[in-house]
C-alpha cells in the first residue's frame, strides 16, 4: 500500500503541473488482511523471521504454525481476547465466515486448546493454498514457459510504457 501511496503522490503532482497524463491509482486492501500477525504476534514479515512460508516444505510450514505464540491458558479454559488470538486471526484470513465463527466459538467455549486450533489452521492453510502450491510446482518444472510468459508480458508492458512516455514527453515539452 505504501508503494501505491507514493505512486499516487507522484501522479497527482505531475498531473497538477503538466495536465492529466497519469491515472491516479487506488489501493484495494481488505481490512481483515491489511496486517496479518506473524508467528510471534508482530506484523508478519520475512525480515522479522515470523512469516509462514506458504510455498515452503509442508512439514516445515506445519511446524512453524505449531510454534505460533499463544498464552498459557489450559485447554479446558474458555479463551479470552480472541481478537488478539494469532491462530484465529490467521484462520479468519482464509476461512469462510462460518468456519471462522465455528473456530471462535470452540475457543470461547473452552475444552478446545491452542494446539488443536493450530492444527486446524495448518490444515486450512494447506487446503487453501494447495492449488497455488500445485501451480508453482508445475511452473517450476516448465521454466521455458515461464520465460516466454515473462517476455510476452514485458513486450505488452513496453507498449503501454512507450505510449505513456510519449504523453509525458509531450506534456513537459520534450516533443
Amino acid at each position: 500500500k505504501q508503494h501505491i501511496e507514493v505512486t499516487r503522490d507522484v501522479a497527482e503532482k505531475f498531473n497538477r503541473k503538466f495536465g492529466e497524463v497519469f491515472r491516479v491509482p487506488d489501493a484495494s486492501v481488505k481490512e481483515a488482511v491489511a496486517v496479518l500477525p506473524g508467528t510471534d504476534g508482530r506484523k508478519m514479515s520475512k525480515s522479522y523471521d515470523n512469516a509462514i512460508e506458504i510455498f515452503g516444505d509442508e512439514k516445515a510450514t506445519r511446524k512453524r504454525i505449531m510454534g505460533i505464540v499463544t498464552d498459557s491458558q489450559p485447554v479446558e479454559a474458555p479463551k479470552k481476547d480472541l481478537d488478539k488470538n494469532i491462530p484465529l486471526q490467521l484462520y479468519k484470513a482464509v476461512a469462510s465466515a462460518a468456519q471462522a465463527r465455528a473456530l471462535e466459538e470452540r475457543l470461547a467455549a473452552g475444552g478446545y486448546g491452542y494446539g488443536e486450533a493450530k492444527k486446524e489452521l495448518a490444515n486450512i492453510l494447506m487446503e487453501y493454498f494447495a492449488p497455488f502450491r500445485a501451480k508453482r510446482t508445475e511452473l517450476a518444472r516448465n521454466l521455458d514457459y515461464v520465460d516466454q510468459v515473462l517476455r510476452d508480458g514485458a513486450a505488452r508492458a513496453n507498449t503501454v510504457a512507450n505510449a505513456t512516455m510519449t504523453k509525458v514527453r509531450e506534456a513537459v515539452g520534450l516533443r
